[in-house]
């Protein structure tokens, strides 16, 4: 068996396991690179040279940047300055997705959305429309924002290697405006004037007001002499994370979210949210007994309106800290005094004991605490406030600090004083020196799952090259296409690389369809920019499925949608997608042949 036959057996296994989607990603790609190496197609030399790649350098650090201008709090200001469109949902849907776009040119896809989520939400529920009218839109308009400038997405500054290889020099920071703009404006129009409507009118998970009753298993319980002198956490023992003391009464006085040391008195009232048989099991355990007589509702009113004391509601992260896991072993009572009172997914209230329930990503997350407490647990778990702002407000002038070394990169990038990656790493250490982010607040902005899978499938797009695949598929593609234009070989090409994204990693797809992209340029006898330009725009054009990319994924369970509802606006968008880069790289990019 020669080796060629060996990568396509092993590629066709990891694509496989990519599309399965039980085995992470980041293991996937790191398994594949073991066992080319092990069966002698990478030389073990170069089986982690990625590792050191610029392109893997340049994407970390632009993430640390990215968090440190999305933490300056500017953006957040200029959100809810610009968001302010009135009502009318052509224009709601129009000003939301043109800003969601404009941010991902300069900072993160997932980044950007975060910022854009919950303005948009309480704008959505403030004109009695349905969220999911407009955060699928907001979702897709990020992606098609990232296509605009080098650093809006990993996929580009991969791109901009392969173009390294082919011509001997990266495209430039902005080389990608031209086609990425006209994509935006194609876009953004097509979801401002028809794509909203093609979208399905979800309730969405709307765990708090008006979605998950809070006050339907809230309990109101009296404090028996034999508990007094005893603190919270000890009368709750192992049920801290299935039982939610949100409130406790004292002499008619009433205290909001009391800490889990708080000392017990004789007659004190605690006001609890639980599932009725971990109730009946904390009464027969401790002796906590019913209250008759009084308003439950009344008093949760009274509570959660209490000065600094949230209900907010959070989203799941795909590859966060909470993925996979329960309240119970995340320790959100005992490490951050926050209660979990519920987790809706898709739509719909997940039975059971919320500390036992196992996260998803996408999972919305109904958390009670102190402000300070909630945006702490918040950042802490990766997850994404959607219904209110929780952190607190940055100082002016780190806004204007995070801005300066961001133009300072760009400008040190695009002038070729220095390298790309250069410029990026400075400017990240220039955000942890200038007090923007902590040394860990930049270490946890890193993905550490895309910086593997791109250290382990450079190494494997290169065997693809060296192997003959690539070759071999390039010739498969110009004989299906023989005798047409060259365009609907570009066509074709964006394509392939935008269906496989829908399915397995973006980064992935455009590291696998590069460099057929380079073989079928000089084939034609072309210059090979148009095509890498292509796998681009088609690595970023992921919008047929959940899981096609993390902001995808992330308006799942906030705009209550089902897996198969993505392709009634993503399909539509593709063909708009395509339709408007073919002719724009055709012109920006000449073909030469």
């Amino acid at each position: 068996m020669n080796d060629q036959i060996i990568f396509f057996v092993i590629l066709a296994l990891t694509l496989g396991l990519f599309i399965h989607g039980r085995i992470h990603y980041d293991i996937v790609a790191l398994l594949s690179l073991l066992a080319l190496t092990v069966v002698g197609i990478i030389p073990g030399a170069e089986a982690f040279s990625g590792l050191g790649h610029p392109a893997v350098v340049t994407v970390g650090a632009v993430l640390v940047v990215g968090r440190a201008v999305q933490r300056s709090g500017a953006l957040s200001v200029l959100v809810r300055l610009l968001a302010r469109s009135g009502k009318n949902a052509v224009a709601q849907v129009g000003s939301l997705t043109a800003l969601s776009a404009m941010l991902s040119m300069v900072i993160n896809n997932v980044a950007a959305l975060s910022l854009m989520m919950p303005v948009s939400i309480q704008l959505a529920r403030w004109a009695r429309r349905s969220p999911s009218i407009v955060l699928m839109p907001l979702a897709f308009a990020s992606l098609l924002g990232g296509m605009v400038t080098l650093i809006g997405t990993p996929t580009n500054i991969i791109v901009a290697t392969f173009r390294t290889e082919a011509s001997g020099a990266p495209f430039e920071m902005f080389d990608f405006t031209p086609v990425g703009l006209g994509v935006v404006v194609g876009g953004v129009a097509f979801l401002t004037l028809i794509g909203w409507r093609l979208v399905p009118q979800r309730q969405g998970a709307r765990i708090g007001v008006g979605g998950f009753e809070v006050e339907q298993h809230t309990y109101e319980l009296e404090v028996p002499q034999a508990l007094a002198g005893r603190r919270i956490e000890d009368v709750l023992g192992d049920m801290g994370e299935d039982i939610h003391v949100i409130g406790l009464v004292r002499y008619e006085k009433r205290y909001s979210a009391p800490s889990h040391t708080e000392i017990l008195a004789a007659k004190d009232i605690l006001i609890v949210e639980a599932e009725p048989v971990d109730l009946d099991e904390l009464m027969g355990s401790t002796g906590l007994k019913p209250v008759e007589g009084r308003d439950v509702h009344e008093d949760m009113v009274s509570l959660l309106r209490a000065r600094g004391v949230k209900v907010v509601e959070a989203v799941v992260m795909a590859d966060s800290l909470a993925e996979h896991r329960t309240a119970r072993t995340l320790g959100l009572h005992t490490r951050f005094d926050v209660s979990l009172l519920g987790v809706n997914r898709q739509g719909e209230r997940v039975p059971g004991s919320s500390g036992n329930i196992r996260l998803l990503a996408g999972d919305i997350l109904l958390l009670h605490g102190n402000q300070s407490s909630i945006g702490e647990a918040v950042e802490a778990l990766g997850c994404i406030a959607i219904s209110e702002r929780v952190m607190g407000f940055r100082p002016w002038w780190q806004a204007l600090s995070a801005f300066g070394i961001l133009a300072v990169a760009i400008a040190l990038a695009t002038t070729g004083l220095v390298t790309l990656q250069i410029a990026f790493v400075g400017a990240a250490v220039g955000m942890v020196i200038f007090g923007l982010l902590s040394l860990r607040e930049a270490y946890e902005s890193i993905e550490w799952p895309v910086l593997l899978l791109l250290a382990a499938m450079i190494p494997i797009g290169r065997a693809f090259e060296t192997t003959g695949g690539a070759e071999l598929i390039s010739d498969g593609l110009t004989s299906l296409t023989y005798g047409v234009s060259p365009l609907v070989v570009l066509a074709t090409l964006i394509v392939v690389t935008s269906l496989l994204s829908d399915v397995i990693s973006n980064a992935a797809a455009a590291i696998l369809t590069a460099p057929i992209a380079v073989t079928v340029a000089a084939e034609l006898g072309a210059s090979s920019d148009p095509f890498l330009m292509g796998v681009a725009v088609g690595a970023s054009a992921a919008f047929l499925t959940p899981i096609g990319h993390q902001s995808n994924t992330l308006v799942l369970g906030p705009g209550g949608y089902r897996f198969g509802d993505y392709w009634r606006l993503g399909l539509p968008l593709k063909i708009v997608v395509v339709g408007v880069a073919v002719p724009l790289i055709a012109v920006v990019w000449p073909l030469g042949v």
